[in-house]
C-alpha cells in the first residue's frame, strides 16, 4: 500500500526534485508567489509550522537564560561601516533606503540584512561594568538579503529568522556560548524536526563576515545535497574595539568584551519538506506539526459519528495533542489524501462499527501502517503512535545519510564515487589550505562543508595534496 501515489498533482522527487519541492510548497499550502520578486507569502499553514518552531525554541533559549529584545529594522551606512570584515561580506547582498517619503536621505539606511552593528551600538551604551555581563540577547525577526536566485524557504529576499547576539566578560566564556547555542541547534534539529545533523566548524575562506570563527551544523537532504541548518559564531574582540564597547573588571582594568551571535530561519522549513517529504507530499515531524492528528468520520452522516469523532477529539486535546476533526462533506478519500499532503503524522479513522466495538484505526503517515486501537486509551496509543512517526522518519533520514556518505582518499575517489552513487556528502583530508579546498571544489563539484567537532583520521595525507593533513573535512554540493 506504501507505494500507491494518492496525490497526483505532485510531482515525483526521482522525476524532478526541484519541481517535486516547489509543488509540495504550493498545494500543501506552505506559500503562495508575491509580486514582490524574491519575496514568498507565508500562509497560515506554513506559518503555523515556523510558530511551532518558534516556541520550542523560545522556550530552550529563555531556559538558558537568554531575553527577546527588538532592533530597529534601519541600520545607517556610517553605523554599517563600523567593521570593515563585517560590511564587506555582506556588501552585495544589501537592500539601500534612500528617501523618505519625497526626500532624500541626508545618509542611506541598509534594511538590516544581521543586526551585529545594532547590537553593538546599543551594547556601547548599556555595558560599563563586569557587573553588567553577560548580556544574553535574542531577537525574533525578518532580515533582507538581496539573493540573485531565490526558492521558497531555502532563499529568498526577506527571510524570518532568529538571531541571538551575546557579550562576555572572557573569550572563553564567549566560546563556551557559541558551541552551547550550536548544541542546542543540533538538539533541536534531531529531536524535534527529526533531523540528523553534523556538528561542525566552518573552514576559515567560509566563516561569517568579522567571525573568528563559524560553527555549523549540516544536514543531508534526499537527494544528497548538503543543508546549511545553524549557524553559532564567535566574534571575538573585534566588534567591540570597532564600536568601542569596554567594561571595568574587578581589578578595575579596562577591557573590551567578547561577543556571539548565532542564528535559524525558515530555511528549516525547507529542511523538513526535503528529508522527510515523498511524492504524496509532507511527512512533518509531530514536534512541529500543526495538526498532529487529523479525525476522519466514516459514514459520518450516521446516529453516533460525528458525536464520537468529537469526543474523542476533546479527551486528545486534554492530553495536550493537537487535533482537528474533519467534519466536511468531502469524501473520506479525498480527505485522506489532502492531509496526507499535509503530512499530518497521525491519522485516525472512526466509523459506526469501529463504534460498537469501541475502538478506532490509526494510520502513520510516514508508512501508512493501519492498527486498531480501543478508544478506552486512546491518548497513551496516540502519544505513540507521534513517537513512532518521529523515531520512524529520523532512522529513515539517519540511513539516508550513511547510505550517501563517501570515504575518499583522493580526488579521483570523489569524483568517482559522485559518479556511481549520486550526490552525497565526502568524508575526505585537509592540509588546511585554502588553495587545496578551492581545487577540491573546482575539479570535484564538492565543497567544504564543515570541519566535524567529531573527528576521524581517515589518512595521514590531503586529499587534494598530499601533504601532511590537518583535519577531516565534511564536503558536499549544497542548498
Amino acid at each position: 500500500m506504501a507505494d500507491k501515489k494518492m496525490v497526483e498533482q505532485i510531482t515525483s522527487m526521482d522525476v524532478d526534485f526541484a519541481q517535486w519541492y516547489t509543488d509540495i510548497c504550493k498545494k500543501a499550502d506552505l506559500i503562495d508567489y508575491s509580486s514582490v520578486k524574491g519575496c514568498m507569502i507565508i500562509r497560515p499553514y506554513g506559518y503555523a509550522i515556523w510558530e511551532n518552531i518558534q516556541r520550542i525554541l523560545d522556550t530552550r533559549f529563555k531556559e538558558l537564560g537568554h531575553e527577546n529584545v527588538y532592533m530597529p529594522m534601519f541600520i545607517p551606512e556610517s553605523l554599517l561601516q563600523k567593521e570593515k570584515d563585517h560590511v564587506a561580506g555582506f556588501a552585495p547582498e544589501v537592500a539601500w533606503v534612500t528617501h523618505g517619503g519625497s526626500e532624500p536621505l541626508t545618509e542611506r539606511m541598509c534594511v538590516r540584512p544581521t543586526s551585529e552593528t545594532l547590537f553593538c551600538e546599543h551594547y556601547a551604551n548599556i555595558i560599563h561594568s563586569y557587573r553588567d555581563l553577560p548580556k544574553l540577547y535574542n531577537q525574533w525577526c525578518s532580515v533582507v538579503r538581496w539573493e540573485k536566485t531565490t526558492r521558497p524557504f531555502l532563499r529568498s529576499r526577506e527571510f524570518l529568522w532568529q538571531e541571538g547576539h551575546t557579550m562576555h566578560a572572557t573569550a572563553e566564556e564567549a566560546i563556551a556560548e557559541t558551541v552551547q547555542m550550536l548544541n542546542v541547534y543540533a538538539d533541536f534539529h534531531e529531536q524535534d524536526l527529526a533531523i540528523p545533523v553534523i556538528r561542525g566548524k566552518k573552514t576559515p575562506s567560509d566563516k561569517f563576515a568579522g567571525a573568528e570563527d563559524t560553527y555549523a551544523i549540516e544536514a543531508l537532504m534526499h537527494d544528497g545535497k548538503a543543508l546549511q541548518a545553524g549557524t553559532s559564531h564567535y566574534f571575538g574582540d573585534g566588534f567591540a574595539r570597532a564600536f568601542n564597547i569596554t567594561f571595568t573588571d574587578k581589578e578595575n582594568k579596562v577591557c573590551y568584551p567578547h561577543q556571539t551571535s548565532w542564528g535559524v530561519t525558515t530555511r528549516m522549513i525547507g529542511g523538513i519538506i526535503m528529508t522527510h517529504g515523498d511524492d504524496n507530499g509532507l511527512v512533518l515531524p509531530p514536534a512541529i506539526a500543526p495538526i498532529q492528528v487529523v479525525i476522519i468520520p466514516v459514514q459520518q452522516h450516521k446516529d453516533g459519528v460525528l458525536d464520537k469523532a468529537h469526543e474523542i477529539a476533546a479527551v486528545l486535546k486534554a492530553a495536550g495533542i493537537r487535533v482537528k476533526v474533519d467534519d466536511s462533506d468531502n469524501s473520506p478519500g479525498w480527505k485522506f489524501a489532502e492531509y496526507e499532503m499535509k503530512g499530518v503524522p497521525v491519522r485516525l479513522e472512526v466509523g459506526p462499527r469501529d463504534i460498537e466495538n469501541n475502538s478506532c484505526v490509526l494510520v502513520c503517515r510516514h508508512n501508512r501502517e493501519k492498527t486498531f486501537h480501543s478508544l478506552d486509551d486512546i491518548a497513551t496509543s496516540v502519544a505513540a503512535k507521534l513517537q513512532e512517526v518521529r523515531d520512524g522518519i529520523f532512522e529513515k533520514a539517519l540511513a539516508n545519510r550513511e547510505k550517501r556518505t563517501y570515504v575518499c582518499q583522493d580526488m579521483d575517489e570523489i569524483i568517482a564515487a559522485i559518479e556511481k552513487n549520486g550526490d552525497g556528502l565526502v568524508k575526505a583530508m585537509w592540509c588546511g589550505e585554502e588553495a587545496c579546498e578551492d581545487e577540491v571544489k573546482e575539479k570535484t563539484g564538492v565543497g567544504s562543508r564543515c570541519i566535524p567537532l567529531m573527528q576521524e583520521k581517515l589518512s595521514g595525507t590531503c586529499v587534494c595534496c598530499g601533504k601532511p593533513a590537518k583535519h577531516m573535512v565534511v564536503w558536499g554540493k549544497a542548498y
